[in-house]
């Protein structure tokens, strides 16, 4: 009987590991204004509804010291990857504000960001805040808990190792945060591209005329209009962008349990 019971409590234990690792570099619920408390308890509770619920027949557990700390290091590891992923999204989202907030001149106007704790762009925080919106919007915390619960099922407990498969795919969803940045950037970056070609030609053509001071005010005033109305779209590509992020999910997990 306490064989079992030893045996029930370092499940869970390892459950609440991978759980509490995903929870805590996750966006949006890692975010410092959620309490730790709330974390470490939101995370047992899913611990121990995961617990009633899986498949517990194929999991091996070797209780000895130094074979409980290597199934602790793999359970964080395995956590904190499936979680981390949908950072990348994120990365990219900021990194496109950046990148229109130094074409419309702004690159030393910086803000606080709360949620990375970081100084950014202006134009970063209202394109970071939409993402987060439609990511609650579409209920994507919800995949980030689906996924960690079905991934017992696939990985089980104190199986995982990281491969060559695994790193690869990493850095596939890495190298995306230029893409996304890109795409979201990109009719601005075209528009700004035209008009510092016509500063060229104006600067060539006429050049007693301080043609930079002029056009200053010019972009700041355009990249707000190009953003108010453009607003519709970068929203809808968020949302394919964050709704893309349950297949990459899966197909990491899919994956890590080969």
């Amino acid at each position: 009987m306490t064989n079992i019971l030893i045996g029930d409590f370092l499940v869970v234990f390892f459950i609440f590991l991978r759980i509490i690792s995903a929870i805590m570099v996750a966006p949006v619920l890692g975010h410092n204004a959620f309490p730790a408390i709330a974390k470490i308890f939101v995370s047992f509770v899913l611990a121990y509804v995961t617990f009633l619920t899986i498949n517990k027949t194929h999991i091996e557990i070797d209780v000895n010291l130094v074979s409980l700390a290597v199934y602790a290091m793999k359970e964080i590891l395995t956590g904190i990857i499936m979680g981390y992923m949908l950072n990348f999204v994120f990365y990219g989202i900021n990194y496109a504000g950046a990148l229109i907030g130094l074409e419309m001149g702004l690159m030393f106007s910086e803000v606080l960001n709360p949620m990375a704790e970081i100084s950014e762009s202006s134009i970063t925080q209202p394109i970071h805040y939409a993402a987060i919106m439609v990511f609650l919007m579409i209920n994507g915390h919800h995949y980030i808990i689906s996924a960690l619960v079905a991934s017992f099922n696939l990985i089980p407990i104190a199986k995982f190792t990281l491969t060559q498969p695994v790193i690869q795919l990493i850095v596939k969803y890495s190298f995306a945060v230029f893409v996304i940045a890109i795409k979201i950037a990109s009719p601005i970056l075209v528009s700004f591209f035209l008009i510092h070609l016509a500063e060229g030609i104006i600067s060539r053509v006429i050049p007693n005329i301080q043609v930079f001071f002029i056009t200053q005010p010019a972009k700041i005033a355009i990249g707000v209009a190009f953003l108010a109305a453009l607003t519709p779209l970068y929203v809808y590509v968020i949302k394919i962008l964050l709704g893309n992020y349950e297949e990459q999910l899966q197909v990491l997990i899919m994956t890590m349990s080969a």
